[in-house]
């Protein structure tokens, strides 16, 4: 089970045992920190953490007896531990003493002293007294009392529950070497107060909040220069995460609980929305937690979600006449009143069905990067019209904004009217604020492209038809000869190359560009208007 472990570091892949040095000993020390390699196994640095802590604890205990030889009265504790903490050390100690042992022949002939087992469970019913808990276990009390785990005097309620813990580790730890001897190494402790004691994670586990891992994790990316809409677009991920789990510790998950979520996702989402936003997004977060040393391993490491190559059987955007039949039934398109004459259908959804496709026709955007638009988002500059295309509106998955000129034909039907009698905000839905821009936006994509399908417009083997238009904006350019890296900065692609990312795509480039497509014959009245805008284009 992963999770942040006290005194575990992770030093580029090797694992080492860590204590910080008290400020009032360093100058004996001479160190700001004590650390002991423990290998590059996380498992087996868990199992040899306690042993290795305890003896960067006597180093210091070490220490703090020369500062305190000339003070008069008792050292402080500084490293207090419960009766039970100090039984499950001492219990883990033992067992890992048993396999040192057992690399010596010698060993093998030592027996298990039957008188010891029986003061030993005299001792766990509480039978003894003191004096005779003090000679089972009065060495090892004081062995605790040196690595300043514990100041407990002899005569006390408190030195008899230490004493009775520790008495209650040795039992269990004779047991299993018993188990051991007769080739039995699985076994567990039975008492209550040492069961946590034979599993990896232990009480040194600290809880780590996923909520703010998560914040913390986009707010180190976005000061890299990463995540430019703060993480909007991802975090629908880790509050689907944080849901299914009903906890917010993320030192608790488990690749069994990421593999239990992938199946749940699985049930509503395709293999390719699971592996590579959700996953990866997971799998991102984690291995930069351990990166950070906020976790100690990644649990989502190997969580992987196999997606089949799809095979089309057909161009992935639209074709012209298909175009045109979409562009027909969106210019069209009135709401329908119900019984009553009212019309339940809202505004900007009505909007979004008129201006969404022919928008994303022209410029090739994500339906959702259109959806997100904003009045301020559309201005004139000089005698051309201009969509900004940012994060500040919802979310733009390369996270830079971006201006993309407005084809004429988008003029010519009205939408600059559309856009100077719509209020400040968004123009395709009622989000009231950042927050739940993007939410909104993508709600609103989802509805135009059911209303799509249900209008039987769409050709069955086109399963996305918003991102049709992404597709065909592309084959368009290249039909018509506009350089790659042009069409790549009007769509929001990345630069292919080191090479491509020099030099600016200017708005005269990207304007050039846009003129050269040739407009879409939605009516033929609208064919002949945009024949004198475009001459020799039409037909």
């Amino acid at each position: 089970m992963a999770g942040k472990v006290r005194h575990l570091v992770n030093r580029s892949g090797r694992y080492h045992a860590r204590i910080v040095v008290p400020k009032e000993l360093r100058a004996i020390i001479d160190k700001t920190e004590l650390r002991k390699a423990l290998g590059g196994d996380y498992r087996q640095a868990l199992r040899m953490l306690p042993g290795a802590v305890a003896q960067l604890q006597h180093q210091i205990a070490l220490a703090e007896r020369k500062v305190f030889a000339t003070v008069p009265g008792a050292r402080p504790a500084r490293f207090l531990q419960s009766p039970e903490q100090i039984a499950r050390a001492n219990y883990r100690e033992r067992l890992a003493f048993d396999d040192i042992l057992r690399h010596d022949p010698r060993y093998a002939s030592v027996g298990i002293d039957d008188l010891l087992v029986r003061e030993l469970r005299e001792a766990n019913a509480g039978r003894l007294s003191d004096d005779r808990l003090e000679g089972l276990v009065g060495e090892r009390i004081e062995r605790y009392r040196k690595l300043g785990n514990t100041d407990v005097t002899k005569g006390t309620e408190e030195w008899r529950a230490v004493a009775r813990a520790l008495c209650a580790s040795e039992y269990e730890a004779l047991a299993r070497v018993v188990e051991r001897d007769d080739g039995d190494f699985t076994g567990s402790a039975g008492h209550p107060m040492l069961m946590s004691a034979d599993s990896d994670a232990d009480e040194a586990r600290e809880p780590v909040s996923l909520k703010k891992l998560w914040n913390d994790y986009v707010q180190s990316r976005t000061l890299a220069g990463f995540l430019k809409d703060g993480g909007r677009r991802q975090e629908p991920v880790i509050k689907s995460l944080r849901a299914f789990l009903t906890h917010d510790d993320a030192a608790q998950v488990t690749k069994k609980d990421l593999m239990a979520w992938r199946d749940h996702l699985m049930k509503s989402l395709s293999a390719k929305t699971v592996s590579d936003i959700y996953l990866s997004t997971v799998r991102s977060l984690f291995r930069w937690a351990g990166q950070e040393e906020k976790l100690a391993d990644n649990p989502a490491a190997t969580v992987r979600q196999p997606k089949s190559r799809k095979v089309y059987g057909r161009e992935r955007g639209f074709t012209d006449d298909e175009a045109v039949a979409v562009l027909r039934v969106s210019r069209s398109y009135k709401p329908n009143a119900d019984q009553s004459g009212y019309i339940r259908e809202k505004a900007h959804l009505v909007a979004a069905k008129r201006w969404a496709p022919i928008i994303c026709a022209f410029t090739g955007a994500r339906i959702s990067e259109i959806t997100q638009l904003r009045k301020e988002d559309v201005r004139q500059d000089g005698e051309r019209w201009i969509i900004r295309i940012t994060p500040d509106a919802g979310t733009v998955k390369a996270g830079n904004y971006r201006d993309v000129p407005l084809h004429r034909q988008i003029v010519q039907e009205g939408f600059i009217d559309f856009v100077r009698a719509a209020k400040t905000g968004p123009l395709f839905h009622g989000g009231t604020g950042p927050k739940d821009f993007a939410m909104k936006a993508m709600r609103i994509s989802n509805q135009v492209a059911d209303w799509l399908r249900k209008s039987r417009v769409i050709p069955a083997d086109i399963d996305q038809p918003n991102h049709a238009w992404r597709h065909r904006f592309k084959t368009k350019g290249r039909e018509l000869g506009i350089d790659a890296r042009i069409l790549d900065a009007i769509q929001g692609h990345a630069a292919r190359t080191a090479g491509d990312g020099y030099g600016d795509v200017t708005m005269p480039a990207k304007v050039r560009a846009i003129d050269i497509l040739p407009p879409i014959a939605i009516l033929a009245e609208a064919t002949d208007d945009l024949a004198t805008t475009y001459p020799d284009r039409t037909g």
